[in-house]
């Protein structure tokens, strides 16, 4: 096993990384694979649940709530709490601490029970994503940083396109507590790897209050998190709606739903690596064309996304935008941050969580309040703000 006290010296003066390093980073991919999964997991689960435990959908949906509430707050915390502790011995903790959640969430003789679990999930996923991405950018040279970043985000946008309907599937064949077991079983794999491929990591920097603070007065460091929070509550706003949105605006069968979402994962994949390659030469600019893409397409399926073929062609695009999105701000404001990726990370990662949470909340009051088509213009709207927001953050760096 590798013990390298410090991964940044690898390679660094050289274009070579050892095959083990990149295998290092595909560890890490599968541990944001795991988290995400385990995060969103109850969303294809809420009736199975719901009648297992005798409450209500709009109860059992606070299995989502929670985990992304906590991990809001776990993710900026974290990185302080553990001050000096090397980041792969707590990598290896918060994985062990997701597999014993999901085993808690299996064998839950009540609702209560499963929230409580779901909790420990939260804080599991705050802790992991704020450390992650700067870990696997630790793996490599600076030059490869954005195809570090891209495959360790790329975890999460495969587990929207596989781990969620993988998991739907096996609760739908068998029953809800199964799914919760294979993916703690999934967790267990992580923890191998993870052991196997990762060298030490000591912090190079211990983070502290002051810390992120300091990171919050960094400019770009501030909009990216700003970015983040425009993009992520205005694609959820929009996407959390988008299945009846498919059927009623765009006209595809429920029967259909499925395979459209699936080709808007894949396309979401795409769009995680061609964003992931065009920040190595501009990413400022490639952070404003997706975000003004997305601005477009929303607004382009409420106008003229009334056939299926159209309907499919946007949501396709769709996937393309918001697919780029978080391994273009995460990159954003690492290369503002380079001394201090784990508390710009962390914040980034806080924002993430709460953006999802109130993108959701917001997208509902308008659908009810409005129209569901209104989710769209507003999804759009702040899409555009991202973008005019990106546009007017000078950068150091390209």
């Amino acid at each position: 096993m590798m013990t390298v006290a410090d991964s940044t010296a690898v390679a660094s003066a050289s274009d070579r990384v050892p095959l083990r390093r990149w295998f290092g980073v595909v560890a890490v991919a599968l541990g944001t694979f795991s988290v995400v999964t385990s995060e969103q997991l109850p969303v294809g689960l809420l009736t199975s649940v719901g009648g297992s435990l005798d409450v209500s959908e709009g109860t059992a949906g606070l299995m989502v709530t929670v985990p992304g509430l906590v991990a809001s707050a776990t993710a900026p915390m974290l990185p302080v709490a553990i001050g000096r502790l090397d980041r792969r011995i707590v990598l290896l903790g918060l994985i062990t601490l997701m597999v014993a959640a999901n085993a808690l969430s299996a064998v839950a003789p009540n609702f209560g029970v499963l929230l409580a679990s779901r909790f420990l999930v939260g804080i599991a996923i705050g802790g992991f994503w704020a450390l992650a991405a700067g870990i696997a950018v630790r793996m490599v040279p600076e030059r490869f940083v954005p195809q570090a970043t891209a495959i360790a985000f790329g975890g999460a946008t495969a587990a929207n396109v596989l781990g969620i309907p993988a998991g739907t599937l096996i609760g739908e064949l068998t029953d809800w507590r199964i799914a919760f077991g294979v993916l703690g079983g999934l967790g267990l794999v992580v923890i191998v790897a993870l052991l196997l491929l990762l060298p030490q990591m000591p912090a190079t920097e211990p983070v502290q209050l002051r810390t992120l603070g300091e990171q919050f007065r960094n400019p770009v460091v501030r909009a990216g998190v700003l970015v983040t929070f425009l993009l992520v509550s205005g694609h959820y706003a929009a996407f959390t709606f988008v299945s009846p949105i498919l059927q009623s605006v765009v006209g595809i069968d429920k029967t259909m739903i499925g395979l459209v979402l699936l080709a808007f994962g894949v396309a979401g994949i795409a769009g995680n690596f061609i964003t992931g390659a065009a920040a190595g030469r501009n990413i400022r600019t490639a952070l404003i064309t997706i975000s003004a893409a997305l601005a477009v397409v929303l607004v382009l399926v409420a106008l003229v996304g009334g056939t299926p073929i159209t309907g499919l062609t946007l949501l396709i695009l769709w996937g393309l935008a918001f697919g780029g999105i978080p391994v273009g701000v995460q990159t954003w404001i690492l290369r503002a941050a380079p001394g201090s990726t784990e508390a710009a990370t962390a914040l980034n990662t806080a924002m993430f969580n709460l953006a999802i949470a109130l993108g959701a909340l917001f997208g509902g009051i308008i659908a009810d309040s409005v129209a569901l088509t209104a989710v769209l213009w507003f999804g759009a709207g702040l899409s555009a703000l991202a973008s005019l927001a990106v546009w007017r953050t000078p950068s150091t760096r390209p």
